[in-house]
This record gives C-alpha cells, sequence and structure tokens, in this order.
C-alpha cells in the first residue's frame, strides 16, 4: 500500500493532469457536444427565421419516409459512396507501394501526391467542370478513343462519377500516407523471404503486403465512407445536385432544405437519419473485417 505523501502526490498529478485537459473538454462540449444534441432537439421541432421553435414531435421524421426527394438523396449517396470509397482506396495502396521505393525524386513525388489534400476543393471544382466539360480534356479524350460522351456534367449517368473522382482526388493524398506509414513497418526480411521462395510481385502484394494492411483498410473505409456520406462541396461546386438530381446527395439536400427552403427542422431530421445511416455502416464494416482489427 502506498503512503500517503505517495497517495497525495498522485492525487495531484491526476488533477493537474485534468487541469491541463479541462480547457479542451471545454471547447469539446461547447462546439461538439452542445451543436450535435442541439441538432437532436431540432429534429423534433420546426424554427421559423426569427428563431421561434416549435415542439412538433415525429411530424419531420413521418414526412421524410414519404418524401421521395430524400429516397433520391440516399440512392444517389449510396452510389456516390460505391464509387468514391473503393476508388479512393485503390489509388491510395497504389500509390504508396510505389512512392514507397527508393528512386530519385522520390520525396517530390510524394510532396506532389500530397497537394490535392491541401487545395482547395471549391478552387479544384471549378478546374474540374471545365476538364469535364464538353471539348475539355476527358470529353476530347473520349472521343478520340471512340465513345463520345459530351459533357459529364450534363449527364445524368456520367455526372455522379465525375463528383466522385474530383473527391477521390483531393483525398488520396492522406489516405496514401496512412498506408505507407504501414507499409513502413513491414519488415523487409517477409519480402526478401517472399523473393526467395519464387514469390512474383502479385504474389507478394497479395499474401503478403495486404494482410499486413489488413487494419489500415478497415480504418480508411470507415474514414472514407463517413467522408462520402458527408460530400456536400464537390456537389455545390461543379453540379448543385443536377442534373435531373443525379448529384443530389444528403449533405446538399440538408443545405437545400436549411438554406434554401429554411426548413430547418427537416433538415436536422435528414442529419439525424445521415448520422444513423452511418453508424450502421460503419458497425457492418468492422464486423466485416473482423473483431480483431484495432
Amino acid at each position: 500500500m502506498p503512503g500517503p505523501p505517495r497517495a497525495r502526490r498522485r492525487r495531484w498529478d491526476a488533477l493537474t493532469g485534468f487541469a491541463f485537459v479541462l480547457p479542451m473538454l471545454v471547447l469539446f462540449l461547447a462546439f461538439r457536444f452542445t451543436p450535435f444534441a442541439g441538432g437532436i432537439g431540432l429534429a423534433f421541432s420546426t424554427m421559423d427565421l426569427g428563431g421561434a421553435i416549435t415542439w412538433v414531435g415525429l411530424e419531420n421524421f413521418r414526412y421524410l419516409l414519404g418524401d421521395q426527394l430524400f429516397w433520391k438523396a440516399l440512392t444517389v449517396t449510396l452510389g456516390y459512396t460505391v464509387i468514391a470509397v473503393p476508388l479512393v482506396i485503390a489509388v491510395s495502396i497504389g500509390l504508396a507501394l510505389l512512392v514507397r521505393r527508393a528512386f530519385a525524386g522520390m520525396r517530390f513525388f510524394r510532396s506532389v501526391f500530397f497537394l490535392p489534400v491541401i487545395t482547395s476543393l471549391v478552387l479544384a471544382g471549378v478546374i474540374f467542370i471545365w476538364i469535364f466539360s464538353d471539348g475539355g480534356p476527358v470529353p476530347s479524350l473520349m472521343n478520340a478513343l471512340g465513345v463520345p460522351t459530351g459533357s459529364w456534367l450534363t449527364s445524368s449517368t456520367l455526372a455522379l462519377p465525375a463528383v466522385a473522382i474530383v473527391a477521390a482526388w483531393g483525398r488520396f493524398g492522406f489516405d496514401m500516407l496512412v498506408v505507407l506509414a504501414r507499409l513502413n513497418e513491414i519488415p523487409r526480411e517477409l519480402e526478401e523471404a517472399a523473393l526467395v521462395d519464387g514469390a512474383g510481385p502479385w504474389q507478394r502484394f497479395r499474401h503478403l503486403t495486404l494482410p499486413q494492411l489488413r487494419s489500415v483498410v478497415f480504418f480508411l473505409v470507415v474514414i472514407e465512407t463517413i467522408s462520402s456520406f458527408q460530400v456536400f462541396d464537390a456537389v455545390y461546386i461543379m453540379t448543385a445536385g443536377g442534373p435531373v438530381n443525379s448529384t443530389y446527395t444528403l449533405g446538399y439536400m440538408l443545405y437545400d432544405q436549411a438554406f434554401k427552403f429554411f426548413n430547418f427542422g427537416y433538415s436536422a431530421a435528414v442529419s439525424m437519419v445521415l448520422f444513423v445511416v452511418v453508424l450502421v455502416f460503419t458497425v457492418i464494416q468492422r464486423v466485416a473485417f473482423g473483431k480483431d482489427e484495432t
């Protein structure tokens, strides 16, 4: 049993640590938890432009379940997620494997690949509007290959993939660094042993590298799924939900209902449903990747 002086010292250390943590805890409660709690309350209410709040119970959710626009937005969001998440993770793993190897200019390429992360997606979206527009580089290349497409952003079929490509372009640099950090932890002896056994590049990747990346891939799938369900900026800049609501995501619906139609309570109800959907998908992914991952 520790003596009284040691026990007092431990209590003093605990209080000192709490004092250092307290400012951040207050900020977290003020700017994270409080808005979240307020959003939950607003989902069961209506609020006019004057700030008057009226409790309506489950009325917003009843209307939401019968709103065809909501189901359209949910379908579009799921479709966007299916395109964007595998794309950004595949590109991230591929580039991480590329820049992991020692070659001239390796650090330069790592920096270039990370640049989209710190580039304003609003500015990038304006540039990509030209890239995907009729006469831009992408449609021109498709025409040269014998597949005329016209402007991607005016096509109800191609607009969503175009937005997904832009969003993936803006995020693959961060994911690449996460994968690269895990790759650098894999002992070189394992690869050397595989080479001695005659394993080819695909065999080494499938049976050696990929299993070592399991926990990292799970982490990236979760954060990219959350990011995909919340996509807004690329949609707002490039398509504004069009054409014919083909890129009308839940994130854009939140903005539309709150700041265009001033249905703040209904917008909050949509956000609560979005939170539940993301939570459910995260749990499903956790089960799918196994309980042994961290």
